[in-house]
């Protein structure tokens, strides 16, 4: 059976499985399929005479008199238009910019626009992307001291589903990062990967590192706790080789790794202190997420909304643990879907990741998310290859209909602070694009209430299929 559950998969299909069946095809252009016909429609033209010709209580005209324009979706250049976005952002210590597809490239240089105008302006220090913990201690490591080589790092860790991250539009971020922190290494920006689908080697390495120094008696028992899964493969192929095990296997697993979390817990070490003793726990905890995950039945639609609320979970978890031990303001950057304050797909993301950090942080976390009138996106398709795919214009009726007859082109409206006339717009349920991994899914078009869904919305005219590298 074909396992397409997948980390980055936000609507699952009828099989599941791990981050990767090796994905072996091209990016090829793609045309919507029958499926997506709910985004075709012919959208009255937006910008200043569409809006000028709009009722004067339509939620459109209401939402142009408090939206700002953006000034360019592109990385480079003045910030002066995000000014606006810096006072909704107020004193948040989590902002989470969401995304409509997974792959566009406006979506992408949108949120590096925005981590550059954070950090230079508001005094934000990490920036957390919807990938494995260990994936983010290699790139830690290379944006803080310029630790191994960039491509090798992106290619052996972007795997699997993660494949959709190894673009331009994410190499220039990081290149951008790892150059600020050349600039300023006693203040830099961080890396985290706030995912549960992959343990790498690192982390065991890390584990084993810190109980060598501080607690030499734990060695052996953890050493046993950890038998056979340290990993000695790729990414793709140690996750499906792990799937492969019986489910019983995969839970004796996953108890045995919550013991090695326990014993570190006990004490920190003589001779270290506690931050050295947080971080191995932290480490450690991260694979133990990484085989409770794998310990749901994942074949079986029942355990889907237990296993995907156990991600959500857990990536909060470790957003807010960063934010904690660090003190760093964060932007998290992932899909609309894991940003936001109530779920899109509730059959299967009963509780999201936004939600579960608006319970933690309450207003210091912002939710923000990114919508498109029309443009195209890589995804995977149902051969497994990634393909480009294209939708037209949103229909009447849609959520983006409406967001793209504001007055503007590319704007930023804060939802909590809107004119009567679109609040009860706000409030009502209405179908917008939700484009996972793997295109088309089963939820790519949920009615949502943006008011209850998203404090913050950045909304874009057009979006286009970002750059793959590999």
């Amino acid at each position: 059976m074909l396992r397409t559950f997948v980390p980055l998969v936000l609507c699952v299909g009828a099989a599941a499985g791990g981050i990767g069946t090796a994905y072996a095809g091209s990016v090829t252009d793609t045309n919507p399929p029958a499926t997506a016909s709910v985004f075709a429609g012919v959208a009255a033209s937006a910008g200043p005479e569409g809006a000028a010709a709009a009722a004067f209580g339509s939620p459109e005209a209401a939402l142009g008199r408090v939206a700002h324009p953006l000034r360019t979706t592109e990385p480079r250049g003045g910030l002066a238009d995000l000014r606006p976005f810096g006072r909704m952002v107020g004193d948040a210590r989590v902002v989470g910019l969401g995304e409509s597809t997974h792959s566009s490239h406006e979506f992408l240089t949108v949120k590096h626009r925005v981590l550059r105008y954070l950090v230079e302006e508001k005094g934000f220090r990490a920036f957390a992307l919807e990938a494995a913990w260990s994936t983010g201690v290699r790139l830690d490591a290379y944006v803080l001291r310029g630790e191994g080589d960039l491509k090798q790092i992106m290619d052996e860790e972007f795997q699997g589903s993660y494949r959709l991250w190894n673009n331009a539009e994410y190499r220039d971020l990081l290149q951008w990062m790892r150059a600020y922190n050349a600039e300023h290494p006693k203040d830099p920006v961080r890396f985290v990967g706030d995912d549960n689908g992959f343990a790498g080697a690192q982390l065991y390495d890390k584990v084993g590192a810190y109980a060598a120094a501080a607690r030499p008696e734990l060695v052996p028992q953890l050493t046993e706790l950890y038998r056979g899964l340290r990993p000695a493969t790729d990414a793709d192929t140690y996750i499906n080789e792990y799937l492969s095990k019986p489910i019983a296997e995969r839970r004796e697993i996953a108890e045995r790794t919550g013991r090695a979390v326990e014993l570190l817990k006990q004490r920190p070490g003589t001779g270290t202190d506690a931050d050295a003793h947080a971080w191995a726990v932290q480490h450690a905890t991260a694979i133990h997420q990484m085989t409770t995950l794998y310990a749901f039945d994942l074949d079986d639609p029942r355990s889907i909304p237990d296993a995907m609320t156990y991600r959500d979970r857990s990536m909060a978890d470790n957003v807010a643990w960063w934010q904690r031990q660090t003190g760093d303001r964060i932007v998290l950057a992932a899909h609309n879907t894991h940003v936001a304050l109530d779920t899109y797909a509730p059959a299967t993301h009963p509780k999201v990741q936004g939600a579960f950090l608006r319970e933690r942080l309450g207003s210091g976390y912002l939710s923000v998310g990114l919508t498109f009138d029309r443009g195209s996106f890589n995804a995977f398709g149902r051969d497994g290859g990634v393909h480009r795919f294209t939708v037209g214009p949103a229909a009447p009726g849609t959520a983006e209909h409406t967001l793209d007859r504001v007055r503007y082109r590319d704007f930023v409206v804060d939802l909590r602070n809107t004119p009567t006339e679109a609040r009860a717009w706000l409030a009502e349920p209405h179908t917008i694009k939700n484009i996972g991994a793997t295109y088309p899914g089963i939820a790519d078009a949920p009615q949502i209430r943006l008011a209850k869904t998203h404090d913050v919305v950045i909304h874009l005219r057009q979006v286009n299929a970002a750059g793959m590298l590999n």
